[in-house]
């Protein structure tokens, strides 16, 4: 059963950032194929850049910020720019608050770029564009039904943080709320949040196995079929980093949302194909 791309598409500007060109490309495939049956047309940045989120904004703050205006200089004002890995969103948002409070950065921005960053230049998480949507509606819409998949939502830290930094306070349930809206089994779990080590995966990675290992072993104990995540490093932490010998599969959050508004199994292996974890099991629970 395949879904069909809505006729009414809403432009936003969309910056992929490293992870989801690279070692979470099935992510950013599956986030267009999901954003084409949503009515959402992400238009990518033009030569965009690092935005300085992993190692720069530990080494050089002021790289990491160079970085990231650079990316803010190319997107247009007038569309709001969607960012999906939670670390690029953060630190792109970060920038963007560093700049409106500075009359002097943004005057050197404008010289350098010869483009200033606009005032009014919306950065939003893709879970704050989903979450806004009307649940019904979507319902609706979706061609699959997820019944008798239970899935365990998993945060990690990075969606956590001040205001400024954050997506909408009512982001925080948005996965729960859409998967049990295409009928899934949410299970409650203690490890929604937990950190999974992020970017010491690189530097300290026992650190990063032992964090994961926590979560897995959380994951499985809740009798979950699988993990759903809205971040790129947490999916492949979660992947790469476990030792436990039961363990289940790591789907981005977009896959998920792909797969219930109708994307097909010849799509569902394009992504798959990418995972150390093989979710294709578990779709065969799936009646349609």
């Amino acid at each position: 059963m395949t879904g069909k791309p809505s006729s009414d598409m809403i432009d936003f500007s969309y910056y992929p950032g490293c992870s989801m060109a690279t070692t979470a490309k099935e992510c950013s495939l599956s986030l267009i194929q999901a954003c084409k049956y949503l009515g959402l047309n992400l238009i990518e940045l033009d030569d965009w850049n690092c935005c300085g989120s992993s190692s720069a904004h530990c080494i050089d703050m002021q790289l990491s910020f160079e970085l990231a205006v650079r990316n803010l200089t190319l997107a247009p004002p007038h569309r709001p720019l969607v960012v999906m890995c939670p670390s690029c969103f953060r630190n792109l948002r970060q920038t963007k608050h560093h700049l409106a409070h500075s009359k002097k950065l943004q005057e050197l921005v404008a010289r350098r770029h010869l483009n200033p960053v606009a005032d009014n230049l919306e950065i939003i998480h893709f879970l704050s564009v989903v979450g806004k949507m009307d649940l019904k509606k979507l319902k609706a819409k979706a061609t699959r039904s997820l019944k008798g998949i239970k899935i365990a939502p998993y945060y990690g830290c990075m969606l956590a943080g001040p205001p400024p930094f954050k997506p909408e306070p009512g982001d925080s349930v948005c996965i729960e709320r859409m998967l049990e809206a295409f009928g899934a089994q949410v299970v409650l779990w203690s490890n929604i949040r937990w950190c999974c080590g992020t970017f010491l995966t690189a530097s300290k990675p026992e650190v990063a196995r032992d964090a994961v290992n926590t979560i897995m072993e959380s994951a499985v104990a809740s009798g979950a079929d699988c993990i759903v995540t809205a971040c790129a490093m947490c999916q492949i932490n979660l992947e790469m980093r476990c030792t436990q010998e039961k363990k289940i599969p790591i789907l981005h959050f977009s896959e998920i949302l792909a797969i219930a508004m109708g994307a097909d199994e010849n799509e569902w292996n394009t992504w798959f194909r990418y995972h150390l974890v093989d979710p294709r099991p578990i779709f065969s629970k799936l009646g349609g």
